[in-house]
């Protein structure tokens, strides 16, 4: 039954999808000519040049040219779409690891002392709500490097979610099942690795796995504010050039790359997950 549903599911998917790209290629030869007459007056004196929507077949020659060599290297402005995502990931995963060795510890010990959780909460409620790039001119005065400035902005706007998960999913264990760790009289630490850091890794991984949503998405601001490489400043420098098929073509680079990343974090949740 289940298999079936999944059947059906991928098949609606797909007839949707094909719907969609279907009323895009019909509407675009209507934008395609407007383009022209655009032109048309520009050339005879009149008017702005516009660039028109691309159709969804320029779109897939774009990604088959870019995805047939992704990691060539023509000059700074000129680099691979595989290069570009690279450096963005890159950004990422060090900011967003650099965010969990210090969030699941302090999440620990706010969750496991109720004075450590009331002397910390003015803090996390102050600095949570404000927005990454906020910080971005205050990195960049601070630390004069952007690709640096890029990862801390990263590591702030991961370690609000593991932070308050970590520190929710350890609140919530079980009286009973620490109690038994002191019955057998096992000390703190062992305590935690034992008992609370499995009853709480699901509530944890969901954390990191909101984290990791939010850094792919706060990426993409960032390298458009800072340049150089990534994704982002890809997006910006095609928008320059109005090259709005490889701009289109990008954002579904980065739909896919967040897809997968959430994917691999949501199977690692299902791995530590458990029945009472």
């Amino acid at each position: 039954m289940v298999t079936s549903l999944n059947a059906r599911a991928v098949l609606l998917s797909v007839v949707i999808l094909a719907v969609l790209l279907g009323f895009w290629e019909a509407a675009t030869p209507k934008q395609q000519l407007a383009a022209e007459l655009t032109e048309y007056e520009l050339l005879m004196g009149g008017g702005e040049a516009k660039a028109a929507v691309p159709p969804p077949s320029a779109v897939f020659a774009k990604a088959w040219e870019e995805l047939s060599d992704p990691f060539y290297d023509a000059g700074p402005n000129d680099k691979g779409i595989g290069i570009q995502i690279g450096y963005s990931l890159y950004r990422v995963l060090t900011g967003y690891f650099l965010a969990a060795a210090i969030a699941i510890p302090a999440g620990f010990l706010i969750g496991m002392s109720p004075l450590m959780y009331r002397a910390l909460d003015p803090f996390i409620q102050i600095l949570r709500p404000i927005s990454p790039l906020a910080w971005m001119p205050l990195a960049l005065f601070v630390i004069q490097d952007s690709q640096a400035s890029a990862i801390f902005v990263i590591f702030i706007c991961s370690i609000w979610p593991m932070l308050i998960n970590t520190a929710f999913g350890v609140a919530g264990v079980r009286k009973d099942w620490v109690n038994v760790a002191r019955t057998h009289e096992l000390g703190s630490l062992k305590t935690a690795w034992i008992v609370i850091l499995p009853a709480a890794a699901p509530t944890i991984l969901t954390g990191m796995r909101i984290s990791i949503g939010i850094a792919w998405l706060v990426i993409v601001a960032a390298e458009m504010l800072v340049g150089g490489t990534g994704i982002g400043y890809y997006v910006w420098n095609e928008w320059n050039n109005l090259d709005l098929t490889s701009v289109i073509f990008s954002i579904l680079m980065i739909g896919l790359v967040g897809m997968l990343l959430d994917t691999a974090f949501a199977y690692c949740a299902r791995l530590v997950q458990y029945q009472e």
